[in-house]
């Protein structure tokens, strides 16, 4: 988690599962339409449109399933079949740019989150996960423009998480003092976050504020369901600033009877505290 591209390594994969937490609500989401269904007319059509929908729902609960377990051929798949029902469903088209990007295909990736923000500019899911896919390939002014569109949005329930990203964001650019405020303003919002409160702990102690650093990467090492090899060695290297050897040795030994085959274990070992 050191250097400016470290920013948040220990709590990447965290983070990345913040894009399963909007599936959860996405994949519910039933497709809208636009019947006509008091018009004689037009009843075969409104027949059509929601057996369409209904498809569309069914396969995007499955695609969304599938990227849950991590089987992404099949998410993909059933991804596919519901925009063919349903072409401009912007779950979907959300969730194919997921999967896709996990997939390594990043041109299409893009396209697929480009299309979603054209069909529904004011999701904040779909501004989210772009601008993370934008900032995961270090194209952070416009990841940060697509998180400021989500964040500005009073109808966004999930501000805290966007906060998040944006400040990891912020910190791998360098820009670390407006880091620190916007993990700050995501942790007032959901302070049992432990990717916050791992990022923010970092951020500060790059910048030398160590005691400050220390509170919260505490809040995570005190909880034995959230603590891990990373959390204690920047706890480690927080104490070792801190001229705390006795502190530093107590963490080293948590280190090496709960992770001895750890990169974090190895480095205390070596005495890196400052790599």
């Amino acid at each position: 988690m050191m250097g400016t591209t470290r920013v948040g390594r220990g709590a990447w994969g965290r983070i990345a599962l913040l894009a399963l937490a909007m599936l959860a609500g996405a994949c519910a989401a039933q497709p809208r339409g636009n019947p006509s269904i008091d018009q004689p007319d037009n009843r075969g059509i409104a027949a059509e449109e929601s057996d369409s929908q209904r498809r569309a729902r069914v396969r995007l609960e499955l695609a969304g399933a599938y990227y849950a377990e991590g089987r992404l051929d099949n998410a993909l798949s059933e991804v596919r079949l519901a925009l063919a029902a349903s072409p401009d469903l912007p779950q979907a088209l959300n969730l194919r740019g997921l999967v896709l990007a996990a997939l390594g295909e990043e041109k299409q990736a893009e396209e697929s989150f480009k299309r979603g923000v054209d069909v529904a500019p004011n999701d904040g899911d779909m501004l989210h996960n772009y601008g993370w896919f934008l900032c995961q390939r270090g194209r952070y002014a416009e990841g940060n423009a697509l998180f400021d569109r989500a964040l500005a949005m009073n109808s966004y329930r999930t501000p805290s998480r966007t906060l998040l990203v944006q400040g990891v964001c912020e910190a791998r650019s360098g820009q670390l003092e407006k880091a620190e405020q916007t993990l700050k303003r995501a942790y007032e919002l959901d302070a049992a976050n432990p990717a916050t409160a791992m990022n923010l702990a970092d951020v500060l102690y790059r910048r030398g504020e160590y005691e400050r650093a220390r509170f919260y990467v505490r809040r995570v090492n005190g909880n034995g369901e959230l603590r891990n090899a990373e959390s204690l060695w920047l706890a480690a290297r927080i104490e070792n600033r801190l001229a705390n050897p006795q502190g530093v040795r107590d963490l080293g030994n948590q280190l090496r009877s709960s992770y001895p085959s750890s990169r974090e274990a190895a480095a205390f070992e070596r005495g890196i505290f400052d790599e």
